[in-house]
């Protein structure tokens, strides 16, 4: 363990929208008129979470730890890998003591979602609701997302010791 009492990660992940009828954010399905590209299932909001995870403890990223390229991530529900992360620095002595996710996109409006995947990701990670901030902003029509042809997320964890 770090001679230090907290550690803070960030992380950041982006798909391009592809075909389908839904987008998986924060373990929840959202009906939209796009899907993303993606291996796994796509879900940018739990990405960013579990690169925020890895890089409070220099473990690499999620690419590291669920590569693409083996088949048994192929289609996986992300809320497992989140899942995975949090026993991964549970086994460092580590635990979240909060997380501050901003998902980047025109549509879907993920406002009246956003309680449901705070709900998910506290039951995942074993923290309570109040420690999960879900949130959301437009890109005001700029860039890749403001385009339509992707969404993004951004996450900031604090951990703490065990």
């Amino acid at each position: 363990m770090s001679a230090t009492n907290i550690r803070i990660g960030q992380g950041f992940d982006v798909h391009a929208f592809g075909d389908g009828d839904h987008v998986m954010l924060g373990g929840v399905r959202i009906a939209h008129e796009r899907g993303v590209l993606a291996h796994s299932d796509g879900d940018v909001v739990l990405h960013a979470l579990c690169d925020a995870m890895f890089g409070a403890l220099a473990l690499g990223d999620i690419g590291v730890h669920f590569p693409p390229s083996d088949p048994q991530w192929k289609g996986a529900d992300s809320r497992a890998f989140v899942r995975r992360c949090n026993e991964l620095i549970g086994e460092r002595g580590w635990k979240v003591g909060n997380a501050d996710i901003t998902v980047v996109c025109e549509r879907p409006k993920v406002g009246p979602h956003a309680p449901a995947m705070r709900e998910l990701i506290a039951a995942d990670l074993g923290i309570g609701i109040d420690d999960i901030s879900v949130k959301a902003t437009t890109s005001e029509k700029l860039g890749f997302t403001g385009r339509g042809e992707g969404i993004a997320a951004q996450a900031v964890v604090l951990l703490l010791p065990l």
